[in-house]
């Protein structure tokens, strides 16, 4: 075993002296050592019930035969540190949570690990360091928050963002907002609907380093501590037969989860997460994957902010497995990859049932033939840009209209709100990508801002910064390449028309190449926004969004 390394032999007394000092045993010595990597922290409502989780996993590996031994790793949530600089701590920490799992796991030798993430770059950072660390490895998240209800309608955090707008706009009262502001959020958990820290934790399953259920069984629910107790025993048999990550996450279990992705119509964040897991095995993925898969993956789930259910009514519709087994329908998934419950995909989704199809449409009667995100490509985004189609009302799909130009999100809010954005405006946020952020800002606010105000289904948002999952409308987000670096996104003027056709995977700029030539040699780099701390580190070291924003040493 690995930890031999630091508890057999003579050479390792004053290691395990200092075993000692933690009060273990002889016995539990000379068991396999499992690294609980918690990310339970106070701040993230999404991760303040992961003590129980952890404490259930920690059961379920010494009922096995392990020794659980738990370390922590960080969390952002990304609703607190929305519309402020916080917002540029958020997508860097799936970086800094990798880096340090890794060091972690490996200066002390753990035979085996159970990640315990919940919300948003917590659960992509853990999957890139199991990659990386490669010893047998289970995820069990915290699990989704159950959906609010105000007057009837259940609601979720993107309501909330929305409420914000509509008060600002005179559509809502300030005690509406406030009913909003207290029934929004009624329990711990991951928010309700299809946005990011979901979305991860359903592809978690898909890849196969969850078990089912691992995506959608709600927070507050005791099947939530059975899966724990349930991952704690299972790491241990992975660990007998020397299962690692690397034999699950293979190209055809990435290629599975950005199908399911489609399916399920996922925060278009995955298209930044997904790559960066793939950079982590050797996978090259080029981000025009979305387009193939998209074209032959039929959309059949429209949670929020999509539509009216939640991640409670996916769970009760059978969850991830059932979605997975009405792709299987038409062979659109690869059965044959392993997964940590020591069987294939195809093994675990036999027996699964669509229990609504209201929730989860049949194969045959999808919401559309095409799945739930697009790159779109064009002479602004020659590199790729992302959008949610399947949060984009019909009359959206196909847009021309004047930009609007703003240098930073806070700029686009203000004329926002304060009522000089027209409908049939194209707005243009620039500077918010992983360099010129740095740390690429989700734009929840602004698109919100535009939802509330009754704009969503005659105004556009583009950026090269990105959208938080809770986000809906015509918002292009990971325009590659970005304006920091010179991208045509950088050149863009005040009144110049944009065309974005979704159907036909184009967003182009009306401007002659000749102007576009004139533009770009006029054209000078902004000095950097932030100059010291691990921000400026990790915009000398960022790639561009389309290659998933992963870290990659300067002239190399």
């Amino acid at each position: 075993m690995r930890s031999d390394t630091v508890t057999k032999g003579k050479q390792q007394a004053p290691h395990r002296s200092l075993f000692n000092a933690l009060g273990l045993t002889q016995e539990e010595m000379d068991r396999p050592l499992v690294g609980i990597v918690s990310s339970y922290n106070e701040i993230v409502p999404g991760h303040m019930n992961l003590d129980k989780i952890v404490n259930a996993v920690k059961q379920g590996v010494a009922m096995a035969g392990g020794t659980p031994i738990v370390f922590p790793a960080i969390a952002v949530c990304d609703g607190i540190a929305m519309g402020h600089i916080g917002m540029k701590y958020s997508l860097v920490t799936r970086d800094l949570i990798a880096d340090s799992t890794e060091a972690m796991a490996l200066a002390h030798q753990f035979d085996a690990l159970v990640m315990v993430p919940n919300c948003d770059k917590n659960v992509p950072g853990l999957l890139m360091a199991a990659a990386r660390i490669n010893v047998p490895t289970i995820f069990v998240s915290g699990g989704p928050m159950l959906a609010g209800h105000i007057k009837g309608k259940k609601t979720s955090l993107s309501s909330m963002f929305e409420a914000v707008g509509a008060n600002a706009a005179g559509k809502i009262t300030d005690e509406d907002l406030c009913e909003f502001e207290n029934k929004t959020c009624p329990t711990c958990g991951s928010c309700s609907g299809m946005y990011t820290a979901n979305s991860m934790n359903c592809l978690t399953e898909v890849l196969g380093m969850g078990l089912g259920g691992n995506g959608t069984i709600p927070a507050v629910y005791s099947a939530r501590i059975r899966l724990a107790k349930q991952a704690g025993m299972k790491v241990m048999e992975l660990l007998e037969k020397n299962i690692r990550p690397r034999d699950i996450m293979t190209e055809k279990a990435i290629l599975n989860a950005l199908t399911v992705d489609m399916a399920l119509g996922c925060s278009t964040n995955s298209m930044l997460h997904l790559p960066a897991i793939a950079h982590e095995i050797g996978m090259d993925f080029e981000i025009d994957f979305a387009n193939g898969i998209s074209e032959k993956t039929p959309n059949l789930c429209h949670l929020a902010p999509a539509g009216p259910t939640y991640m409670e009514d996916l769970n009760e519709a059978g969850g991830v497995y059932a979605v997975m087994a009405e792709l299987n329908k038409k062979n659109l998934l690869h059965t044959d990859c392993m997964t940590v419950t020591g069987k294939t995909v195809g093994e675990n989704i036999k027996d699964a049932v669509n229990k609504d199809p209201e929730v989860i449409r049949p194969i045959d009667n999808p919401y559309t033939q095409t799945g739930g995100l697009a790159v779109l490509k064009g002479n602004l985004a020659p590199d790729g840009s992302v959008v949610k189609r399947s949060a984009v009302v019909e009359e959206m799909l196909v847009h021309e209209g004047p930009a609007r130009v703003f240098e930073c999100e806070e700029d686009a809010i203000d004329a926002i709100k304060g009522g000089r954005i027209a409908a049939g405006d194209v707005v243009v946020i620039r500077y918010e990508g992983p360099k010129g952020g740095p740390g690429m800002r989700e734009m929840l606010n602004p698109t919100s801002a535009i939802a509330g105000m009754g704009l969503g289904s005659s105004v556009a948002l583009i950026t090269d910064g990105r959208f938080s999952g809770a986000s809906r409308g015509a918002s292009i987000g990971h325009v590659s390449p970005e304006a920091a670096v010179g991208g045509p996104i950088a050149l863009v003027e005040e009144g110049d028309i944009i065309k974005i056709d979704i159907p036909n995977l184009k967003l182009e700029l009306d401007v002659s190449d000749e102007e576009l030539a004139k533009r770009r040699e006029a054209w000078k780099p902004r000095e950097p926004r932030v100059t010291t701390g691990y921000l400026a580190r990790y915009a000398a070291m960022v790639t561009s969004g389309n290659r998933g924003a992963i870290l990659e040493i300067p002239g190399k």
